[in-house]
C-alpha cells in the first residue's frame, strides 16, 4: 500500500508517535526504500504556516526540522503536478473548501495512495483511500 500522510500524522510520526492509530503506527513502521512515505509538498507549507503563527513547535528550527522530516529514502516528496491540479479541479462542491485536503485528496487520488489520518472530514469524505 502506497501511504500518504497527511500534515498532522508526519507531525506525530517524528514527535509523538503514540497519537497515532495502531494500523497508522503498523503502516509507518514498514516504511522503507522500497516503499516510502508520500508527503504531499502542502503539509510542508502547512507546518512552516502553523510554525509561523506561533501554533506549532519544534525542537529544531523549522528548515532542518523539514529537511529531516522529508529526507530520501525513506519519504518520498509529492509536488503539485498538473494531474494534481486537474484532480482538485475535479472534486466535487460538496467537498469542503480547505485547500490542503482537497490537495491531499486530489495526491492521493493521482497516485494511488491511502491517506494516512485523523481529520474526521477526510475519513468521511469517502473520495480517496483512507485510514485512521
Amino acid at each position: 500500500m502506497k501511504a500518504l500522510a497527511d500534515t498532522h500524522v508526519l507531525i506525530w510520526w517524528l514527535g509523538e508517535p503514540r497519537r497515532l492509530s495502531p494500523a497508522q503506527r503498523r503502516i509507518l513502521g514498514r516504511v522503507s526504500v522500497e516503499s516510502p512515505l508520500l508527503v504531499s509538498d502542502i503539509s510542508l507549507w502547512e507546518i512552516a504556516n502553523l510554525v509561523g503563527r506561533g501554533r506549532l513547535t519544534l525542537d529544531q528550527p523549522l528548515r532542518d526540522w523539514i529537511e529531516a522530516a522529508v529526507a530520501p529514502p525513506l519519504v518520498e516528496r509529492l509536488g503539485i503536478s498538473p494531474a494534481i491540479a486537474a484532480e482538485v479541479a475535479a472534486l466535487p462542491d460538496t467537498l469542503h473548501r480547505d485547500p490542503v485536503d482537497r490537495i491531499l485528496i486530489a495526491t492521493a487520488r493521482v497516485h494511488g495512495a491511502t491517506i494516512l489520518t485523523q481529520d474526521e472530514r477526510l475519513l468521511g469524505s469517502k473520495l480517496a483511500p483512507t485510514l485512521g
